[in-house]
């Protein structure tokens, strides 16, 4: 008998093999030390191998050594031109994922960075959560790539292996005549279609391929010059299920019996890939989906507008982008955890699909941004009716768990084709434009872009020196807003706000800069420095014999997690010689929710300071009547976002109605923000509200003025 011989790939046991647990491979290319610092400080956690290069030819030579699964790619190197490098990765070949990384502000440089094979492109500055998510993303993507790699690598060298092996192999194993009749078929097919070899004797091939494929068979097994070919077929089953994929190998035979007699045919070998196609299938979902929501990725989306927008241009018809952010959704995470965080995040994808029609696109942006696309429509009422309704449902309470209820809002920009954009990137960055004025002008709303939009100066804060410039520099200041007790008409307390008096920008909010603060750990000194100020502002007014009054100030989660707020403050009152009753602590109902009997014990220090502590934005997160009796709370405040609802005298308003009742049942001061009508403060007077802050009355004063006021 003829030996059978079989050669095996030279590289199959050199090729990329997945380890458990898989440990990705990271080259971090920045010519930046303290920015390869800060992204290694945030890889800490993250299990990875890690490597830098502070150059383009570091960064080569390190590519030319080793092996990476992902690469953060600075575009802005001093050496090499970022995207020459990423050619070069491509023209190599190299098997590694690019997130790139740049300080450019123009859609032109994502869009080249895209072209050129990029997973991601971050705008810098960007946050370490933004960073891990497109790493987790990225590694998951490349992790599928090596395993599909190896299922792929597997799969040729069983065929090498078993080709003749004929009874034992798994795949199916046939000869054809040359009237494609079946004159042999192995008892694999039993398991894989369910007929027994028997039954397939001297059947056409046909018997086994599924009629859409059928024409691809006969024009392929036609072809007599190539002695081996391949194919991707559709096989049915004999219970006639759905068809399954095979991947076929076909090989001529011809050989003599005796010098009269020839032999001519085919010689298959069927291999399931169904196992492939999930694999390119999860690959495919995974580059082209958000893993949370299900909801189509910034690739995607981007495919999906193209195709669009090409429709709007040649049918002369509308395209109108909705850019959906979640209002303080940070606060969120950092209060209840990622696990809820990620549950709201479902729940929203979940709503704006309901909202949507038929052929709107709904994406995921990453974090806590969304897109809604609406083919078709450019009409600027019915565009905002859509707005609003997506409004409306997100400000609908989330039930995060049993009697558990938390209620967001959000911020919405609009652009629409053509008048706003001619291109996808410019109608999202658009969107994104008027998105950020609304956050500006204090969230909760929706705006149309507006092109001198494009003009308006808006703060960016691309380092972490900006900040600490101003606090060095003694640019910070501190006003005081007026609370007014509409029984009497006195001033009875005010409340701390902080500004920025910026040189080049003038004066910021504190919502214009102290998120980025939090985001960045400067929240830690900025209170330090904002508790100083209050106390001397109030030893000030003591010391000019000015009537005082208690001020309320604003403490972050962070700033009473990480720091001895009471021991701070025994030493500032000491410091500058103030009575505590002159300083009311304001939080955030979402503090007390995370640890609440860590909560619990917080506060009550604080109380043993002799400090009153009040609820801010009451209503607007986590309520939990369950939790509040317990603790040391004197003051309730109703949020803004209510009391600007009030339109009518006698409308009904059940949320400000409940929260009045909430404190009176509780016997806690009530306080209303943001009056800006004798209507809303006449409302809340008659339902027993007498305690009002807001335009209506007074602005943020600087201590001078606040103090003409207190003569």
């Amino acid at each position: 008998m003829e030996n059978i011989t079989i050669t095996l790939p030279q590289n199959l046991f050199l090729t990329d093999t997945i380890e458990a647990p898989f440990i990705p491979r990271i080259l971090l290319v920045d010519d930046e030390p303290q920015h390869l610092s800060s992204i290694l400080a945030v890889f800490e956690e993250y299990p990875s191998e890690t490597a830098t290069a502070s150059s383009g030819l570091e960064a080569l030579r390190l590519l030319k050594k080793d092996r990476f699964d992902l690469i953060l790619l600075d575009l802005d190197l001093p050496d090499l031109d970022g995207y020459l490098l990423m050619d070069f990765i491509k023209k190599q070949e190299f098997k590694t994922e690019i997130i790139a990384l740049s300080g450019m502000t123009d859609n032109q440089a994502a869009k080249t960075a895209y072209k050129r094979g990029a997973y991601s492109f971050l705008k810098k500055p960007y946050s370490p959560e933004e960073l891990l998510y497109d790493v987790r993303n990225a590694v998951s993507k490349r992790f599928l790539e090596i395993k599909n790699c190896s299922i792929s690598l597997q799969l040729q060298y069983s065929e090498q292996l078993y080709r003749g092996l004929i009874e034992h192999v798994p795949d199916i194993v046939c000869t054809l005549n040359e009237r494609g009749q079946i004159t042999f078929i192995n008892e694999s097919v039993t398991a894989l279609l369910g007929y027994r070899p028997e039954e397939l004797s001297l059947k056409h091939y046909s018997t086994l391929i599924h009629e859409s494929d059928m024409e691809r068979a006969e024009s392929i097994l036609k072809r007599k010059s190539e002695p081996v070919q391949q194919i991707e077929l559709r096989l049915r089953a004999k219970d006639d299920t759905h068809p399954t994929p095979f991947s076929l190998t076909l090989m001529s035979l011809q050989f003599s019996i005796s010098s009269s007699h020839q032999i001519r045919g085919t010689y298959v070998i069927a291999r399931d890939i169904s196992d492939n196609k999930r694999a390119e299938e999860i690959i495919s979902f995974h580059a082209h989906y958000d893993a949370l929501t299900g909801l189509p990725n910034r690739i995607l989306l981007n495919e999906k507008l193209d195709m669009e927008l090409q429709n709007a241009k040649k049918y002369q018809v509308g395209l109108t982008i909705l850019f959906i952010d979640l209002d303080r959704f940070k606060l969120i995470n950092d209060s209840l955890g990622h696990v809820k965080g990620d549950l709201i995040l479902k729940k929203v994808a979940s709503r704006l699909k309901d909202i949507a029609r038929y052929s709107d696109i709904v994406a995921r942006l990453g974090s806590d941004e969304f897109v809604l696309a609406l083919p078709g429509l450019s009409e600027a009422r019915r565009v905002q009716d859509i707005a609003m309704r997506c409004l409306e449902t997100l400000n609908t309470p989330f039930e995060t768990g049993e009697n558990e209820v938390l209620t967001i809002s959000a911020s919405i920009g609009i652009a629409i084709y053509p008048e706003d954009g001619q291109t996808v990137e410019e109608l999202v960055g658009n969107a994104d434009t008027a998105m950020s004025q609304v956050k500006s002008q204090g969230k909760n709303g929706i705006m149309f872009y507006d092109h001198t939009m494009a003009k308006a100066p808006h703060l960016t804060l691309s380092h972490q020196h900006a900040l600490r410039r101003a606090l060095e520099n003694n640019e910070l200041e501190m006003y005081y807003q007026p609370q007014v007790d509409l029984s009497t008409g006195n001033i009875v307390g005010a409340e701390a706000l902080m500004r920025w008096n910026h040189p080049e920008r003038g004066l910021l909010s504190a919502g214009e800069f102290l998120p980025f603060a939090e985001e960045n750990g400067l929240i830690i000194p900025i209170t330090d420095w904002m508790l100083e100020a209050v106390c001397y502002d109030i030893h000030i007014s003591r010391t000019l014999k000015r009537r005082t009054i208690p001020i309320s100030i604003n403490l972050s989660p962070q700033y009473l997690d990480r720091c001895d707020c009471p021991r701070k403050m025994k030493e500032a009152f000491r410091r500058h010689d103030i009575p505590s009753e002159l300083i009311q602590v304001e939080i955030t109902e979402n503090i007390c929710i995370r640890n609440p009997a860590n909560a619990i014990a917080q506060l009550n220090e604080l109380s043993a300071v002799g400090v009153e502590i009040a609820i801010d934005d009451f209503g607007t997160g986590y309520s939990s009547l369950a939790y509040l009796h317990r603790f040391p709370i004197q003051t309730i405040k109703i949020d803004r976002s209510f009391v600007s609802e009030i339109a009518q005298l006698d409308g009904d308003y059940p949320v400000v109605l409940a929260i009045i009742s909430i404190a009176q049942g509780l016997d806690m001061t009530l306080i209303a923000e943001g009056v800006e009508t004798e209507v809303q403060a006449q409302y809340l007077q008659r339902w027993g509200c007498n305690l009002m802050q807001g335009y209506l009355y007074y602005r943020p004063l600087p201590l001078n003025q606040l103090l003409e006021l207190l003569i």
